[in-house]
């Protein structure tokens, strides 16, 4: 399964490849979680990063560890085979291909996935859209690599007449896709891996578990008490280049945690740098201060795709946008000093309210 969601996927394993959202997602570190053989910590190659699931036994004294691997795989496997763009017999890869205007039959969570992709391009006024490949490919981020040099401006627009999420229709009810230009092309990498974490916890929920957290390619949902009789402790990262650190802990318990970032995955060309991170509404990198936004979310699809969205639109829209949607994101901003700031929405707050910051 280590191909499917490939590009920003793999960014978030710290790779060079594009990313839908995100630079470092995966930037969410373990926190407050010990070793104990009590708790089943599972994990595996998945969407070209990796998963990691921790689960809480319901009876001590028998190993379930096989059941749970072969249901955590059993789940990844078909989104995998609905929703990868580097398998050629994907449900996605073949509507990828299907270059006409006619509806294309889908599995209803491949619709259902396109609907929040939908929802959260509409609430960001286009900042996430799951037509932006072409843009992201051809500024170096793609399965290329490097640009020798940036696209010409006549290139930007050639490209841009193929983006906008409004070029795809979704039917749930009817399960079917269609294009409204037939050279559209999607990806789904900045909402497959939340939507990834979201099945799991319910399929391992529905073996009778409550209480465990699901990390898949560094999107987090969890519900329940960790080890220690505590609600799930995840630290979200201080968005440094050369080093690893951590800003905040957050307790999660019946709630997602995903972080986009711009800290990871770029490149300097002219003393400029050009982030992975693509604005299909301006055709380039983004170009403002915000380092990286970490938003809370039952749905770990919904936190997963909105964490892009905030980093695209930049830390002034990002929060007005946060705002009017009700949305819990907690920003963090580079200062002119180089260091940074940090600003939360009142949902944030809200949710986060006996947290503390990191000492």
């Amino acid at each position: 399964m280590a191909h499917a969601m490939e590009r920003e996927v793999k960014q978030r394993a710290n790779r060079r490849r594009r990313g839908l959202g995100v630079a470092l997602a995966a930037g969410i570190l373990w926190s407050g979680c010990s070793q104990s053989p009590v708790v089943y910590h599972l994990t595996g190659p998945t969407m070209g990063t990796t998963y990691s699931v921790k689960v809480l036994p319901k009876d001590v004294g028998e190993d379930r560890t096989a059941e749970l691997r072969k249901t955590i795989e059993e789940v990844l496997a078909r989104i995998d085979i609905e929703m990868s763009t580097y398998r050629p017999d994907s449900e996605l890869s073949r509507f990828n291909h299907h270059a006409e205007t006619t509806p294309f039959p889908v599995s209803a969570e491949l619709a259902g996935v396109f609907a929040q992709a939908r929802k959260i391009s509409e609430a960001s006024a286009g900042a996430f859209d799951v037509t932006v490949g072409p843009l992201v490919d051809a500024w170096g981020f793609g399965p290329e690599g490097f640009a020798v040099q940036p696209p010409s401006d006549e290139e930007l627009a050639r490209l841009h007449e193929r983006i906008g999420y409004q070029k795809v229709e979704v039917n749930t009810e009817a399960k079917t896709l269609r294009k409204l230009q037939p050279d559209v092309a999607c990806d789904l990498s900045a909402i497959a891996p939340g939507f990834a974490a979201d099945r799991v916890l319910e399929a391992i929920t529905a073996l009778g578990y409550t209480d465990l957290m699901v990390d898949v390619g560094g999107e987090i949902r969890a519900q329940g008490r960790n080890d220690r009789g505590q609600s799930w402790q995840i630290a979200i990262e201080k968005p440094l280049t050369n080093e690893r650190a951590i800003e905040r802990i957050v307790s999660l318990d019946g709630i997602s945690l995903a972080t986009s970032g711009d800290y990871r995955n770029y490149f300097e060309q002219d003393g400029i740098r050009m982030s992975h991170l693509i604005d299909p509404r301006t055709n380039k990198p983004i170009a403002h201060k915000l380092a990286s936004a970490s938003v809370l979310h039952i749905e770990c699809a919904m936190a997963d795709g909105y964490a892009t969205a905030m980093m695209v639109l930049g830390p002034e829209e990002g929060y007005e946008v946060a705002l009017r949607e009700g949305l819990a994101v907690f920003f963090i901003i580079r200062d002119d000093a180089g260091g940074f700031v940090e600003k939360a929405t009142p949902e944030f707050e809200r949710l986060t309210g006996e947290n503390t910051p990191a000492p």
